[in-house]
């Protein structure tokens, strides 16, 4: 359903549906949340059917379809918080770029809000993977897909924040530290990615993860001032360990500059408003409105109403919504503005005391 995707003043769409193009001012981000479902493939699965689409949504699931052996990364995408694992159980192909680009192609036909890898991947299929992820947004479909990197790359925090800047996009996050669990073991980034993609599902989405305690007793590497500093800029997502807890740093996606972080908590709200307002639009006003002056008002009430709700729930400020003066909203097209102001959370605070 072609719904929600981006459209080109110079050349519409042919397809039913209703297009958005958000248009970012410098000053006001739309701001985000959270939704629920974060998406899997399983490449290990024991006695598992292969090629099968499982909904998990508790410890008991888990371990009836995957045992204790394989079970491990789709826990810790429950205990970061999400609602639900869509895992895809990946049939073994010869060809490995090939099972990689059926999988995706499998999972583009699902709903889901997260994407992560159950380990680490190779660069190649990083890169073809924030590529896929990138084409389903220009396509109307908008999710996350959170990345990490071996044990030895976490130790080398310059590597990290290479793959930060090489997999730069508002829906991407690099998370560039390995984690000490309490029983001792460790876990390289790439693995505790599902931890960090089932924090971002289950976020709610007047929320964010910055500063947010992260269940382990330390980090594999603890960084210098300079070197978080360093991986900020560079769009990287970093536990730090403060002398009493670990914590997530700041909750930052890939596409960064020295002057701008790109927020987790902004991208959310753009997707949730993605995927909402044209799913309203496909059960209600579709096919299904007169598009006189009436029809027009009803979809436009609709869509405030939607972000009113948002105002209430503290994610966004002073919402309008409008036919766009620019475009002549007749036959079957309908052209709308809308604006309003981000809510983020304060992370910085600056204090000015005299004495």
């Amino acid at each position: 359903m072609a719904t929600g995707g981006s459209w080109d003043p110079t050349s519409l769409p042919i397809r039913p549906g209703l297009y958005i193009n958000f248009v970012e001012a410098a000053l006001a981000q739309i701001t985000g949340g959270a939704r629920g479902t974060v998406a899997m493939p399983l490449f290990e699965y024991g006695s598992a059917p292969a090629g099968k689409f499982t909904t998990i949504e508790n410890e008991k699931q888990a371990t009836d379809l995957l045992g204790t052996q394989h079970n491990d990364a789709v826990l810790r995408v429950l205990q970061g918080g999400a609602k639900e694992v869509l895992v895809y159980t990946v049939p073994t192909n010869a060809d490995a770029e090939q099972q990689y680009i059926d999988m995706r192609d499998a999972f583009e036909a699902r709903p889901f809000n997260v994407f992560v890898y159950p380990g680490e991947v190779s660069a190649t299929e990083q890169d073809a993977t924030l590529a896929w992820c990138q084409r389903n947004r220009d396509e109307g479909k908008h999710f996350m897909v959170v990345f990490g990197g071996s044990a030895a790359d976490d130790q080398d925090p310059t590597i990290g924040n290479a793959r930060s800047v090489r997999l730069a996009d508002l829906y991407a996050v690099n998370l560039i530290t390995g984690v000490v669990l309490s029983d001792g073991s460790e876990l390289a980034s790439a693995e505790y990615a599902s931890y960090i993609a089932g924090l971002i599902a289950g976020t709610p989405i007047n929320k964010s993860i910055t500063y947010t305690d992260i269940p382990v007793v330390d980090v594999t590497k603890r960084l210098r001032n300079s070197e978080i500093n360093t991986a900020l800029i560079s769009g990287s997502l970093v536990l730090v360990n403060d002398g009493r807890k670990v914590k997530v740093e700041q909750g930052i996606v890939t596409e960064s500059d020295a002057t701008k972080r790109g927020k987790i908590r902004t991208v959310r709200g753009r997707q949730a408003i993605s995927t909402d307002i044209p799913a309203t639009a496909c059960d209600h006003y579709i096919g299904k409105v007169d598009n006189n002056p009436d029809g027009q008002a009803a979809l436009i009430s609709a869509i405030k109403v939607y972000l009113e709700q948002l105002e209430i729930e503290n994610v966004l400020l002073a919402p309008t919504v409008k036919l766009d003066p620019e475009r002549p909203s007749v036959k079957d097209n309908v052209f709308l503005v809308v604006s309003y102001v981000e809510v983020d959370s304060m992370e910085r605070i600056f204090l000015t005391i005299n004495v």
